[in-house]
């Protein structure tokens, strides 16, 4: 699929777009050779309807299919990750085989936006230590290595905050 930056909408994620989630979700996670849920339900619950949830953006082209989605949860007492409570995690999901075409950066842009207002001091993304392509993009978006842990490099972005 050939995808031009004038032809990706990011906007929040609504249930309906839990189905086209749920493949790109799968395919990544079938690459991995995770066997993590990924069905519509799941991603629903997970991604866009979390008690956590801050922010979950889906890029879309100009036929209304998605693209990627982005993640921003606020860390929890005990969260999964050992993040420190109170920063935020992200996740970011792209449709394999479309990369490097601005899909990452434009939904980026829509979560900081979120983690300002939501007066996050930090972001986390935990990376599979074998995952180059997403420690790439992390640090294309400013995130830094700040610790690693078995099978995973840990960044962090540390959120800009809005003058008033």
């Amino acid at each position: 699929m050939k995808v031009r930056k004038d032809d990706i909408v990011v906007r929040a994620a609504k249930a309906t777009d839990a189905a086209g989630m749920s493949f790109i979700l799968a395919e990544i996670l079938t690459e991995w050779g995770s066997g993590r849920a990924s069905d519509a339900p799941y991603v629903r619950a997970f991604y866009i309807e979390h008690p956590e949830q801050i922010s979950c953006v889906v890029a879309i082209n100009g036929i209304g299919e998605v693209l990627g989605f982005q993640s921003l949860k606020r860390a929890g007492k005990d969260n999964p990750y050992g993040v420190e409570p109170g920063w935020g995690i992200i996740g970011t999901y792209v449709s394999l085989g479309i990369g490097r075409c601005g899909i990452g950066a434009a939904l980026f842009a829509a979560t900081a936006k979120a983690a300002r207002l939501a007066r996050l001091p930090k972001i986390d993304a935990t990376i599979g230590e074998e995952n180059k392509t997403a420690q790439g993009y992390y640090n294309a978006m400013g995130f830094r290595t700040y610790r690693k842990k078995r099978g995973a490099v840990c960044k962090c972005y540390k959120v800009a905050r809005v003058l008033r």
